[in-house]
């Protein structure tokens, strides 16, 4: 493990890279829009604020969110839910009351009026699909995570309730039990896994999402198991599938035939790191992660922009789909290098103690 100078840093490019998007040669404003890119960068930076009480980061988060509420916020789905992660931990920073009523409503929207495929998954609805009955492993990440802060905050046990039930459902209908991996995304009608895409990405938002949700929440511990067990059967197969690098690609185990993924690769590594410290999975891990954190690590460049970042990815019917995705740096690709930054330091405090 790096010193914890030298990985700070790195986390303060990346914050920088965050704040100041679009500045850089071929870059692009990409903070503009309420949207899921925006609201996993801005967990990120949350997370890096209360790892080192930056207070440029608390000020652009605070800054960001109430110039957009005074324009007015997008329609309730699936992705828009994201950014309501942050503000809920901001309500609990501030104890503004305005934020707390917008996750108030927000999360009664998303329990009483999402649509649901079949065993009350979230249907995975966005700005421009309804995405009939599909399920989506981003699902967990944009809304479900949000839904379980939400739920500590107000105290409602039936939304604590419903993130267990989507957790389990997105699991049992995601993942591949011949590799221990996730598939993209299953649809009910016709009962299939499009192109049986194990996507880097989604993969990432299981590792990080299950280790973050275990955080946020208190549940029984039979679903703890449940969960720390199938992160443990994940994690196997992720360290078989990380290249020689340290990188996971884009198809986590078409390691020749797709490109190397730095969101991917950050989330994964990310999850593990902190999985370990948390006990949920055996040290051995640690140097997986470790590999991880030094590849993302070389790829950040001069003006803080993570490299190598592959960008939105729908539900393709292809495996040529996944690996002609384009590639560039992307809020997302610097928040979760931001949160494994994060953990790295975490751990060099441990090690310094």
């Amino acid at each position: 493990m790096r010193d914890f100078q030298t990985i700070r840093s790195y986390a303060e490019k990346i914050l920088k890279g965050i704040i100041h998007s679009g500045e850089a040669p071929g870059s692009y404003p990409f903070m503009e829009n309420w949207d899921w890119y925006q609201g996993v960068a801005l967990f990120g930076m949350y997370r890096y604020y209360l790892d080192t009480k930056n207070q440029e980061a608390m000020d652009y988060l605070l800054h960001w969110f109430d110039d957009h509420i005074a324009r007015g916020l997008p329609g309730k789905e699936i992705n828009t839910m994201c950014p309501l992660l942050t503000l809920a931990y901001l309500y609990e920073e501030t104890e503004k009351r305005e934020y707390l009523e917008i996750c108030r409503e927000w999360a009664e929207y998303a329990m009483n009026c999402f649509p649901r495929t079949e065993e009350g998954g979230f249907q995975h609805i966005t700005v421009n699909n309804t995405n009939y009955m599909q399920l989506w492993d981003d699902t967990l990440y944009m809304t479900v995570l949000f839904l379980a802060k939400v739920s500590t905050i107000l105290k409602r046990e039936d939304i604590l309730q419903e993130t267990i039930r989507q957790f389990l459902v997105h699991i049992k209908y995601l993942s591949d039990p011949t590799t221990g991996l996730f598939f993209h995304g299953f649809n009910f009608v016709g009962r299939h896994h499009y192109a049986r895409a194990c996507w880097g990405r989604g993969n990432s938002w299981l590792t990080a999402g299950i280790v973050d949700y275990l955080e946020m929440t208190s549940i029984s511990d039979s679903v703890k198991w449940f969960l720390t067990s199938t992160l443990e059967q994940q994690a196997q197969a992720l360290a078989k599938y990380q290249d020689q690098e340290g990188m996971w690609h884009t198809l986590i185990d078409d390691v020749e035939g797709s490109y190397q993924e730095s969101s991917a690769t950050a989330g994964i590594s990310y999850g593990l790191l902190k999985a370990v410290r948390k006990g949920y999975l055996d040290s051995s891990y640690a140097a997986c992660a470790r590999r991880g954190l030094d590849a993302v690590i070389s790829r950040i460049d001069e003006y803080g922009l993570l490299q190598q970042v592959s960008g939105g990815t729908c539900l393709l019917d292809t495996l040529d789909g996944y690996r002609n995705i384009i590639v560039r740096p992307e809020p997302y690709g610097q928040a979760m290098a931001l949160l494994l930054l994060g953990e790295a330091m975490q751990w060099c405090r441990e090690d310094e103690q």
